[in-house]
């Protein structure tokens, strides 16, 4: 089984999710649809319909969190050393066109949030950045063309979710 990479905050969220769908979101939906049911005819009761289609989501969830939980591989970047950029890593860039700084937290696919700077590390930056240190350049094929970036600080710190 291919083991699924990502930060204990991602960890933690991805869990917390999985407990909310289990014990409270769950229940809800069955205890919706034995309610619709008793409301008699289930070919023209929409009640009935909307609350199916909802658990079928709701299971779907289920069984793609309980997946993801159990193969991941966890990494806590507070414990991590080194000069390396890896999944877990802190970094500071700048812009070598503009001199503009950016910093960005590389995470797992299932954390990535560009508004709290969570990039993850299969996105083309994340992939760019992969391996490099405090020093190196980074060319970055994005969307409104190639940027070059430098790498100015690496640090490994706790990560907004």
């Amino acid at each position: 089984m291919e083991r699924v990479p990502m930060t204990i905050y991602g960890y933690e969220k991805l869990s917390a999710e999985l407990k909310q769908l289990l014990h409270v979101e769950r229940p809800a939906i069955i205890a919706a649809i034995n309610e619709a049911r008793s409301h008699g005819d289930l070919k023209e009761n929409a009640e009935y319909h909307a609350a199916k289609e909802k658990q079928g989501f709701i299971e779907g969830r289920i069984a793609e969190l309980e997946s993801k939980v159990s193969r991941a591989e966890v990494i806590d970047p507070t414990k991590l050393k080194g000069g390396k950029i890896v999944l877990g890593a802190t970094v500071t860039l700048v812009d070598v066109d503009s001199d503009k700084s950016v910093t960005y937290a590389l995470v797992g696919p299932d954390e990535a949030d560009l508004e709290k700077g969570n990039i993850s590390t299969t996105s083309p930056i994340g992939r760019a950045l992969l391996g490099k240190a405090e020093g190196d350049e980074v060319t970055v094929q994005a969307p409104g063309g190639k940027r070059v970036y430098e790498v100015e600080k690496v640090a490994f710190t706790a990560i907004a979710v």
